[in-house]
């Protein structure tokens, strides 16, 4: 079952891209490839026999922007989150996934963001595409703070480059809770299980000026925190 699955997500995924490269040119606006991507992330979870329970909507405001910082344990974790949010939302993904034929080409012709993680001078380049993806084009932003998909679904370790993204443009961070996909697809396996996946929007961190590396990191634990409260351990 599984293989048939995987069979019919690569197929699915192959025909979305194509669709996602040929609106990314010509629509600049992208509402056509945000659409599209709400119709993959969906199409994904249901092949896979995934049901999505979101929570938290109440807490954001209908076409305010925030910078959305979630745990990652699972290669189901983007297409929940896509398929969750409320509005545009661009995504900040590895510089490797660019060059996949098709689906790597519509990522780096769509609205989301690329990132080296082995460069330093290039992560940042990429924080600075981030923050006027938000204050010009009026995106939201995700972005995956521990780095890298947890191995074992607990929550690693924080990196700063959420934080920093915070200090220049000041939008608002929402802590995003994913429970279950650790379940469903572990990191290193490709043995898809049906069931339940929930996403968690809590309420929106407003902060006042970050002034240093000091105030970052007492953010960063807040919003750690906050996910871990929520976290039911899979």
């Amino acid at each position: 079952m599984t293989y048939i699955k995987l069979t019919l997500i690569g197929l699915y995924t192959l025909l979305l891209s194509v669709v996602a490269l040929i609106s990314s040119f010509v629509d600049r606006s992208f509402k056509s490839y945000f659409l599209i991507s709400k119709i993959f992330s969906a199409g994904v979870l249901g092949i896979a026999g995934v049901k999505l329970k979101v929570t938290g909507l109440e807490n954001l405001e209908k076409d305010k922007i925030y910078i959305y910082v979630s745990n990652h344990s699972s290669m189901f974790d983007i297409p929940a989150l896509m398929a969750a949010f409320p509005g545009r939302v661009s995504i900040i993904y590895k510089k490797e996934l660019s060059r996949i034929p098709i689906f790597g080409w519509q990522l780096k012709t769509g609205p989301f963001i690329s990132i080296d993680r082995q460069k330093a001078e290039s992560a940042m380049g990429s924080i600075d595409r981030a923050k006027k993806t938000m204050t010009k084009n009026r995106f939201s932003v995700i972005l995956f703070a521990e780095g890298t998909r947890s191995k074992t679904g607990e929550i690693q370790p924080f990196k700063r480059g959420a934080f920093y993204l915070a200090s220049k443009v000041r939008f608002p961070i929402v802590p995003v809770t994913i429970n279950g996909a650790s379940k469903l697809l572990p990191k290193g396996k490709l043995n898809i299980k049906g069931g339940n996946l929930m996403v968690h929007f809590s309420k929106p961190i407003v902060f006042d000026e970050l002034k240093n590396k000091n105030d970052e990191l007492k953010l960063m634990d807040d919003v750690r925190n906050e996910i871990i409260k929520n976290y039911q351990g899979y």
